[in-house]
């Protein structure tokens, strides 16, 4: 399939979504409520090689709640992460497939049982495969800060990314969610390397924000949003893992910035303490100013919604409720 016919089917979801797709929500929030074990520099990916079975759970309940894009649970998978804790290459690319295997088979289990039922308003999901900024990898808060040092050029987070890239590919995803990116620097390197690779499926590079109007370097959005319009393998611009307050003004920032669809799938609200690794939730939103503002965001321009670190299935619920039912909604 060439990329037009796979923007195509990226479009024909968010038509068939009302004209604004649900994607899902926390991943990692969701398996520790299961019990999952997760802090580590591996985060989530850890589970690709302990708890396999909760990935998929955690997928199909996602899918349950409503939503029409799942995210693959790569965020933080990368084959340097996995060597350093004693694996082969070979294994660690057998992880990173499993990853796009696990979304895909949760997506085709859960369509396959739904699809033959009168009445059911879900859509067939589509597979984004995550793939995290090099900061992710990092595990030092930098995806929060864009400080990668002097050192990391162009060509080293090209050469980081890449690898990555072609395995994830090998595995079929129908999308790649480019997440967490917090500079220029890393989004050029991501658009080359899209070139560089021919690659066939569509992409979405969401970038974080500190303060609501820079990425999280302080490099202007006009500048990243910019570099991007030039792709044509990038379908869609947005902003994930930031607070949702900031979320709105963006949006229609980024609409005066772009023809792409706008993606947005913030926190909770909370505060990330980067050295004990967990999220602190005095600042959080509950699910239901969450879905009040779901509704502001799409009506000002988003063309897919959903979460990210601290909210869960109940959350994705809530906004496919309100977005699919009166795609009018206003208010």
């Amino acid at each position: 399939m060439g990329i037009k016919k796979a923007k195509a089917l990226l479009n024909e979801l968010i038509e068939k979504a009302g004209g604004c797709a649900v994607m899902d929500g926390g991943f990692a929030t969701q398996l520790e409520k299961h019990g999952a074990c997760i802090n580590d520099p591996l985060w989530s990916a850890l589970c690709l090689i302990e708890d396999p079975h909760l990935v998929k759970m955690v997928h199909l309940e996602y899918l349950e709640a409503g939503a029409d894009i799942l995210v693959s649970s790569s965020y933080q998978a990368t084959l340097p992460g996995f060597v350093s804790r004693g694996f082969s290459m070979e294994e660690a690319e057998a992880f990173l497939r499993k990853s796009v295997k696990l979304a895909i088979d949760a997506r085709d289990k859960f369509w396959d049982a739904n699809q033959g039922i009168e009445g059911h308003n879900y859509n067939r999901a589509l597979v984004a495969a995550s793939i995290g900024s090099y900061g992710a990898y990092l595990a030092d808060g930098s995806e929060y800060s864009g400080s990668y040092g002097p050192g990391v050029t162009i060509d080293t987070l090209k050469d980081f990314h890449r690898r990555r890239l072609q395995v994830i590919l090998e595995a079929g995803p129908d999308l790649l969610a480019f997440e967490t990116i917090p500079n220029k620097q890393e989004a050029q390197a991501i658009v080359e390397l899209l070139e560089d690779e021919n690659v066939q499926i569509p992409s979405w590079i969401c970038f974080s924000t500190a303060d609501g109007e820079h990425a999280s370097s302080g490099e202007s959005f006009e500048e990243c949003i910019q570099l991007l319009n030039k792709s044509d393998k990038v379908a869609a611009v947005g902003i994930n893992c930031s607070p949702p307050q900031f979320i709105l003004t963006l949006i229609e920032k980024f609409s005066k910035l772009t023809d792409k669809p706008i993606t947005v799938y913030p926190n909770s609200g909370g505060t990330y303490d980067v050295t004990t690794k967990t999220w602190l939730p005095s600042k959080c939103i509950g699910d239901e100013n969450f879905e009040i503002s779901a509704v502001k965001w799409r009506d000002a321009g988003a063309k897919i919604i959903g979460g990210c670190c601290e909210t869960t299935p109940v959350t994705i619920r809530s906004l496919s409720k309100v977005l699919k039912t009166d795609p009018k909604v206003t208010s």
